[in-house]
């Protein structure tokens, strides 16, 4: 429903489903009215009961009611939101000129979907999807490994690709893989946990041991790869610096 107040003025009603918390849309204490306020300054947002009333700019108002619609849809799916949230989305709809939702799950691992959080993690997955190779440069836990590990996961059960290959330097640290007690395996292991931590999250417990020793997902140091041939393979080249 929308009305004008006056030629610059604007108010639009959003209104909560029954079956929804209005708590689980507007967040704890009403933080996701306090952020949309913050954000757009030209408009007011109020609550009574189950509906959200939105007025001032017109065009800010617009587009905080398209959030608004968007935010209870997420809701509605089950998503927990807050600042944060609310924050993802505006920035989304800025940089990309798309919304959180059309972000599509990547996988989805024990009833938890992974999918892209920041406007730069759905570039970097929308290039990944749409390119041979892709660079992923930024600070550590920012999501290059574990989105692409997604990516990669995705590809292999979806039939896009036949096999995985996961290869890391195994970079020193004041070590020499010489004096490291254990078997050439038992010595390289270690700086390629990270790889097998993010499998262990994406794939079964059961399944993956049957993978990796068939070859279909494979974990090796940077150094075993040259000179190799790798067909209808995801390639991952972790820290490539």
């Amino acid at each position: 429903m929308a009305n004008n107040d006056s030629p610059t003025t604007e108010t639009i009603q959003l209104h909560i489903p029954e079956h929804l918390d209005p708590v689980s849309v507007l967040g704890p204490e009403d933080e996701v009215i306090r952020t949309l306020e913050k954000s757009f300054p030209g408009i007011r947002v109020s609550s009574l009961g189950r509906e959200i009333t939105i007025s001032g700019d017109p065009e800010e108002v617009a587009l905080t009611a398209d959030l608004g619609r968007e935010l209870i849809g997420l809701a509605r799916s089950g998503q927990y939101l807050n600042a944060e949230t609310v924050q993802h989305a505006i920035g989304l709809l800025a940089d990309t000129g798309t919304s959180i939702a059309s972000n599509e799950t990547i996988l989805t691992v024990h009833g938890r979907d992974i999918r892209a959080k920041t406007p730069g993690q759905q570039r970097y997955v929308d290039l990944i999807a749409n390119n041979t190779v892709v660079f992923g440069i930024g600070p550590a836990g920012t999501g290059k490994t574990y989105l692409a590990m997604a990516m990669a996961v995705n590809a292999l059960l979806s039939g896009e690709v036949r096999r995985i290959v996961l290869t890391r330097p195994a970079v020193e640290a004041g070590e020499s893989l010489g004096f490291l007690p254990g078997t050439l395996t038992e010595k390289i292991d270690p700086y390629l946990r990270p790889l097998y931590d993010a499998l262990n999250e994406m794939i079964d417990q059961e399944a993956l041991p049957r993978l990796l020793a068939a070859g279909t997902i494979e974990v090796a140091p940077l150094a075993y790869m040259r000179g190799r041939t790798l067909n209808d393979s995801f390639i991952i080249l972790d820290e490539a610096q």
